[in-house]
Formats: C-alpha cells, structure tokens, sequence
C-alpha cells in the first residue's frame, strides 16, 4: 500500500440531538451530531405502531375509498341521465323549426317522442312544421344517443286513383260540341 494515502482516524463522540445520548465510535471526523438515534427512532422504540394510528392510515384509506366510490355513483347518474326519456326535446339538437313544432304539438320530452314514433312514420308527419328531413335527423340522433328508437312499419298507402284522361280532340263526339 501507498503510504499516507490513509485518512486519520479518530475516536469520536455521537451526540443525538433529539434524545441527548451520547456515545463513542471511530470516525474520520473527531465530533459527529445526529438527529435521531436507536434510543428515540419510532422504529427501534416500538412508537411505529402508534404513529401509525395517530397519522390515521385507516381513515385516510377509507376516506379514499368512499370518495371513489362517489365517484363511480356520479359517473353511474350521469351516464344514467343521459339515457333518461325524461331529458327534454331540446337536448336532440334538431333545426329551430322542428324543435318548436314538436313543442307546439304538446311533445316536451324524448320519452314523449319516442311514444309517437310508436305510432309510426306518419304520426310524426302529422305535426305542422315537422318534415320527413327532421324525422330522419331526429331517429339518426336519439339512436346515436343510445335511445332505441320504434320501427313500426306504416299503413301501405291506398292506391293512387288514375288521372282522368285529358280530352283530346279525336275522342269528342259531335254532340259534346253541340252543347257547347
């Protein structure tokens, strides 16, 4: 080994300062002061345990808890809500004009409107101001807010009666012209 290379070894005093105790032991340094000691730590005097229950781990975890379990009870409502029949026409977001003539018709929330669509096509129609293109908008957005919309299949249309024949002048009979 190299020669003076080596640190000078001391015996130094440790003093804790939380407790007082003092003792010796070798060091490179001739005083050492400590915070804390095997005489005053938590750990080596058995004062964890309490620690523990003062800091109030318990609570704090359940305090967790039920704040979590909040939570889950809020996202649950609102996810709720959002599906609620209750909601009002207002939240489909359709055009002014078919908004307020749903409203004129006495239909205030989706619910009520998902009931006239149970009626069919039609029944929809039936409302002034409210058309094919808004009846079309409507069904596409209560389905793509999750509403199951009705399909109730509309009453086949009568027959449309043939046009009357246009008089033509070969098929005029002489006394067609004569009452003239």
């Amino acid at each position: 080994m190299k020669a003076e290379i080596h640190p000078t070894v001391y015996q130094a005093q440790v003093t804790c300062a939380s407790c007082g105790k003092t003792w010796v032991t070798t060091s490179t340094r001739k005083e050492l002061r400590i915070d804390v000691c095997s005489n005053c730590h938590p750990f080596f005097t058995g004062e964890s345990a309490r620690i523990l229950d003062v800091e109030g781990q318990v609570d704090r975890f359940y305090k967790k808890l039920s704040a979590r379990q909040t939570y889950v009870e809020q996202q649950k409502a609102k996810e709720e809500s959002l599906t609620s029949v209750d909601r009002s026409v207002d939240d489909i977001a359709l055009t002014p004009r078919a908004t307020d003539a749903l409203k004129k018709a006495g239909i205030l929330s989706i619910g009520q409107m998902l009931a006239k669509l149970g009626e069919g096509n039609a029944a929809m129609l039936e409302i002034a101001g409210f058309g094919q293109s808004s009846l079309t908008a409507a069904k596409k957005k209560l389905r793509a807010m999750g509403f199951e919309v009705p399909e109730v299949p509309d009453a086949p249309k009568p027959p449309k009666a043939p046009k009357a024949a246009a008089e033509s002048p070969a098929d005029e009979s002489p006394a067609a012209e004569a009452g003239e």
